[in-house]
């Protein structure tokens, strides 16, 4: 496959021999979450966005796998350096990693950067917000356990824990306690006692006086946050001391796609600052340069006391600072924290090759071009294009125009996911080219015109 010419091609799909694949998955498979009957021909042609399936039908994936292939496929680059090393096994093992190459005392450029080097890799990413220290796990699910257990054990006692309307942070019961975006994570399971909610920022230019989500609410002139009333100590139903974390998604995934304002951040962050509560930052899915910064905080005025990754990054991850993590032995733990070296060495040299190929750049150039090519879609049925890098949005006019633009979408060959209500996200890789952005687009406005 060239890269530079591909196109997608697609006589049919799903075909006959992914519907026999599905069939035999599914014949042992608890029912879960997919979106298409698509099954990846590994030994076919495949780089960038473009991947063959086993029927042969070449298609331009623009979900990253929900951004958890940030280089999209088979990266040369990536590839050529995971074959450099000598791999042993096991691979994965209990505790701390230890793996070293004879007579090295610590790692250097020869050696598989492993969990220690991914982690040092992070804590230099994480610097400006003065984190050192790095937990390692198998998810993004298990990054947000390890983080509020880290706050509850941090605050010595506080109780509650804030949360916001629209939320998604994982599936474990720990972090489904903390979603609120749709009833289905959470019926009828139990949950951690003492989370409260406040509204989540609709509109990324709103000011107070102009909020429509209701996080601020009151007169002219005196509006006031939901959260700051809730820890007022004379108003308030929520003491600041018993409050262990605030965690929130910097940018809204599941919950929308939804871009905070700047009145919206300030706050938080102020009221995080104000009454010394821990701020527990998602970013599983917008982290990792996918908004055209290292992390989607950066392009706020949040300061995070514990950041939380996965996806891109291969493995599950919270960073924050020594302090706040427990010294006690034993406290933190998990049979697998950092001990997956293929995993750590994958995240590792994707951090590597976002540096090294300035694609937090390309990030924002191509975000910013397919912005502006969708300006031109029919407006009828597109009530908002927005976006923040490679984190893109295109809302409808309902959940029906939605989903029928994603399958006639599908039918040209794009691969597009659905979130929140009735908009489809857009996560192409970081490496994404102008023409594959040029050809995206075309396919997604062309499938809006088939719509509507």
């Amino acid at each position: 496959m060239n890269r530079e010419t591909a196109e997608p091609q697609v006589d049919g799909f799903p075909g006959t021999r992914a519907k026999e694949w599905v069939d035999y998955h599914q014949s042992t498979a608890a029912l879960s979450t997919y979106v298409y009957d698509f099954v990846w021909d590994r030994t076919a042609p495949a780089e960038g966005p473009f991947c063959t399936d086993v029927d042969g039908n070449v298609l331009m994936d623009f979900t990253s796998h929900v951004a958890a292939a940030p280089l999209g496929y088979n990266n040369p680059a990536l590839l050529e350096r995971l074959r450099e090393f000598d791999l042993v096994d096991p691979l994965k093992v209990a505790g701390q990693d230890f793996y070293v190459a004879g007579g090295h005392h610590l790692p250097d450029e020869q050696d598989a950067p492993g969990p220690a080097g991914l982690m040092s890799r992070l804590t230099r990413l994480t610097d400006h917000y003065g984190m050192d220290t790095v937990f390692l796990s198998n998810s993004g699910a298990e990054a947000i356990e390890n983080a509020i257990k880290v706050a509850y054990d941090h605050s010595q006692g506080a109780k509650h824990g804030v949360t916001f309307e629209g939320a998604f942070h994982g599936r474990t019961l720990g972090a489904l306690s903390l979603n609120r975006s749709k009833e289905k994570y959470r019926r009828h399971f139990p949950e951690v006692a003492g989370v409260v909610d406040v509204p989540f920022c609709e509109d990324r230019t709103c000011t107070p006086e102009t909020c429509s989500c209701g996080f601020f609410f009151g007169p002219q002139g005196e509006t006031e946050s939901r959260l700051r009333r809730k820890l007022d100590s004379d108003r308030g139903h929520l003491p600041p001391e018993e409050v262990a974390y605030i965690v929130l998604e910097p940018v809204q995934g599941e919950g929308g796609y939804r871009f905070p304002s700047e009145a919206f951040t300030d706050e938080v962050a102020a009221l995080a600052e104000e009454h010394d509560i821990t701020l527990v930052v998602d970013e599983i899915q917008t982290g990792l340069g996918r908004t055209g910064k290292w992390w989607a905080t950066d392009h706020s005025a949040l300061e995070p006391d514990l950041i939380c990754s996965a996806k891109a990054l291969r493995v599950g991850a919270t960073v924050g600072r020594e302090d706040l993590f427990p010294d006690e032995e034993g406290r933190l733990s998990s049979t697998w924290g950092a001990g997956d070296l293929v995993a750590a060495a994958g995240g590792a040299l994707t951090i590597d090759l976002i540096e090294e190929r300035d694609l937090l750049a390309n990030a924002t150039a191509r975000g910013r071009q397919f912005v502006e090519l969708l300006e031109d879609a029919d407006r009828t049925v597109v009530e908002d294009v927005r976006g923040l890098g490679l984190l893109l949005a295109v809302e409808f006019d309902s959940k029906e125009r939605r989903d029928a633009v994603q399958e006639a979408a599908l039918a040209r060959g794009l691969l597009t996911l659905g979130c929140g209500h009735q908009t489809l996200r857009i996560l192409p890789p970081l490496d994404v080219t102008e023409r594959e952005i040029d050809l995206g687009a075309d396919l997604l406005t062309q499938a809006i015109d088939d719509v509507s």
